[in-house]
């Protein structure tokens, strides 16, 4: 289970219907289609991830738990479960490491994935639709504010460990804080909400720094 979805859980645990309408009314439709940034942050990773060399392979990265090689591996993974989610299926189906795959191939891979999920999110009506993720049922909406986040910030920490500098979309990770911060509030962290504590970056810092800050990155 990744980080997101782990706060995600907590906060339903503590009340599932209440996590659930607050989560699913900051993406839904009626405003603004949360199907579109996801499909935004995949493309974002994919180009991200295809532009890792070789000799990066075992560079550490932002998120301790990865080096470079395992976290590009855990990216494949997670689109592949995007779409498993999608379609209603068990998304323990699928393993949170693509191990399968060689050193250099989680770029290729990783586009099928992608076709995948813009063909299993392709329906409008997902977004109502309740969907299994890891944690338990979440709206469609809700899920993919879930997987917006987790591959927003797993972007970010596989630029910073590579030297890339992505084209972030500022109104796109303005939607993903507002969903977070909400999610994921300053004053629960530790014990069972797996973040460090927010770090401090100035309130005009460019939204991608303030997106990582508030998961315990330093930008």
């Amino acid at each position: 289970m990744n980080q997101t979805e782990q706060l995600i859980e907590t906060t339903s645990t503590d009340s599932a219907d209440t996590a659930d309408a607050s989560v699913a009314a900051e993406t839904s439709v009626a405003s603004f289609d949360p199907r579109l940034d996801l499909a935004a942050a995949v493309e974002l990773a994919g180009r991200t991830l295809a532009a890792v060399r070789p000799e990066q392979y075992d560079a550490p990265t932002p998120c301790e738990e990865f080096d470079v090689r395992r976290l590009s591996s855990h990216l494949v993974a997670v689109v592949r479960r995007i779409s498993v989610i999608g379609r209603g299926e068990d998304p323990f189906s699928v393993p949170s490491f693509a191990d399968e795959l060689a050193d250099g191939a989680w770029a290729a891979a990783w586009e099928p994935g992608a076709r995948e999920v813009a063909e299993v999110w392709s329906d409008p009506g997902i977004l109502g639709r309740r969907l299994r993720l890891p944690m338990g049922e979440l709206p469609g909406a809700a899920a993919a504010a879930v997987y917006t986040h987790e591959l927003t910030v797993h972007t970010w920490d596989l630029a910073r460990a590579t030297g890339q500098h992505p084209a972030w979309d500022p109104a796109l990770i303005e939607r993903v804080i507002g969903v977070v911060r909400r999610a994921l509030p300053a004053e629960t962290r530790g014990g069972r909400i797996p973040f460090a504590e927010v770090v401090t970056v100035d309130p005009d810092a460019p939204a991608i720094d303030r997106l990582v800050a508030w998961a315990g990155r330093r930008p």
